[in-house]
């Protein structure tokens, strides 16, 4: 592989002008310039990233700040790295996984503060977060996969949760269900401020009551224990439901294993939806899952394509962007068997969450 060296000895010039021909940190008059590139292109010289970052004045490396837990990464969270890797790639620049989350705010800003990413993709993004604002002042340029609760100055490209809701409960809803439960992500994350899951939980109560239906929301734990304990909650709260719609992947298991442990088959005895999912994670299951599918990998690659031209300052404008998830029915969705479902603990009367649910802004 040919280096700087060789390139100067075949240009017949100093290692240093070479240099600067790379940087662009020193005038070079034409003709040496001229050498230099052709010398370059007789030997195949490829520029590290470095020389290459220093002569536009760019790194080439871009961030995609997304909170993790123990867990890492699932088979739906990694279409969103895997679209954003690729688009990356393709435009000459490497993507950086950063798990950042709004506790960390300390190191972000001194990441910001280094200098070493063009350019920021958040991700888990909370209706209040405080990221955007510790990005916006250091003046590192960001594109959101999600939306705060005022987004309107924001470049954002995010799931239609609204709309992915609405299409998942009237596919129940045209099967003839009339008692369906949300299993949403944990209070704990509600508490948070996070966007998915409070836009999903209004969503359910708009169109549950536009339907002339009572909506029961359970939140649920990141786990599988967790979905069996929602489950439980759910048939507390809804003795009679008739089916699920959950957006907890971690959860969906725990549901289902809840279910068989009580006899329950699906679908004959409770219809199951699971929302914002890969197909991969949809086929684990038995029967395979009916499932609104997440357009991760295309919402990847949208946001950084967003990012890149707002580097190149072709980008002015806010890019603003909804994609809805796609329903795709699989073998856990079927019209009720009966109007009630026979479960091991004693029947109440069906209720609504404990708590009022507050419209949710943005």
């Amino acid at each position: 592989m040919a280096t700087m060296h060789d390139v100067a000895r075949l240009a017949q010039v100093s290692v240093s002008t070479v240099s600067y021909v790379l940087t662009g940190t020193r005038p070079i008059s034409q003709a040496t310039r001229a050498k230099v590139l052709a010398a370059m292109a007789q030997l195949d010289y490829q520029p590290n990233a470095m020389a290459r970052g220093l002569a536009s004045r760019r790194s080439r490396i871009l961030g995609l700040l997304m909170p993790m837990d123990e867990r890492g990464l699932g088979a739906t969270e990694t279409a969103f790295v895997t679209g954003a890797a690729a688009a990356a790639s393709v435009a000459g620049y490497h993507l950086v996984l950063s798990p950042i989350g709004g506790g960390n705010l300390d190191d972000l800003r001194r990441l910001a503060s280094q200098r070493m990413l063009d350019g920021v993709v958040l991700m888990e993004v909370q209706l209040a977060d405080e990221r955007v604002t510790v990005l916006q002042e250091a003046g590192v340029p960001l594109v959101l996969i999600g939306r705060t609760g005022d987004a309107d100055a924001l470049s954002y490209v995010d799931i239609d949760f609204e709309q992915t809701v609405r299409e998942a409960v009237e596919h129940l809803v045209g099967l003839g269900h009339r008692h369906i439960v949300y299993v949403n992500h944990s209070a704990a994350t509600l508490a948070s401020g996070y966007g998915p899951a409070l836009r999903t939980r209004d969503t359910f109560v708009a169109a549950m009551t536009g339907h002339g239906l009572e909506p029961v929301m359970i939140p649920a734990e990141d786990s599988a224990a967790g979905g069996r304990a929602a489950l439980a909650a759910a048939f507390a709260q809804a003795p009679e439901l008739t089916a699920v719609l959950a957006m907890n992947e971690t959860a969906i298991f725990g549901i289902l294993g809840e279910l068989t442990g009580r006899g329950l088959s699906v679908p004959d005895d409770v219809s199951v939806v699971s929302m914002v999912t890969s197909p991969q994670v949809a086929e684990l299951a038995t029967p395979a899952l009916t499932a609104m599918t997440s357009p991760g990998s295309a919402l990847g690659r949208i946001a950084i394509e967003a990012l890149l031209r707002h580097l190149d300052g072709s980008g002015n404008e806010r890019h603003q962007q909804l994609l809805p998830c796609a329903l795709e029915v699989r073998g856990s969705t079927a019209a009720p068997r009966r109007s009630t479902v026979t479960t091991s603990g004693p029947r109440r009367p069906t209720a609504t969450t404990s708590e009022p649910l507050p419209t949710v802004g943005g």
